[in-house]
């Protein structure tokens, strides 16, 4: 990966986690997820938001990785 490409990565991660930190600080309410049968517990809007967005940002670098090998 050359360092623009890097820089990019950083950025759009920083902005990320910048808008997460800011609407978790907006909207502490919390919320519950349903999915078919399965219900979760009642956390914060920007504690689930943040577990999605770590969670999608370790597939990708586990998919990253295992397509370049």
């Amino acid at each position: 990966m050359n360092r623009f490409s890097f820089l990019i990565a950083v950025f759009v991660t920083a902005i990320w986690a910048i808008a997460i930190a800011g609407l978790a600080i907006g909207n502490a309410t919390p919320v519950s997820l349903q999915f078919l049968a399965w219900q979760s517990i009642e956390i914060p809007l920007g504690t689930l938001l943040a577990f999605a967005g770590a969670g999608g940002l370790v597939s990708g670098a586990i998919a990253i990785a295992a397509a370049s090998k």
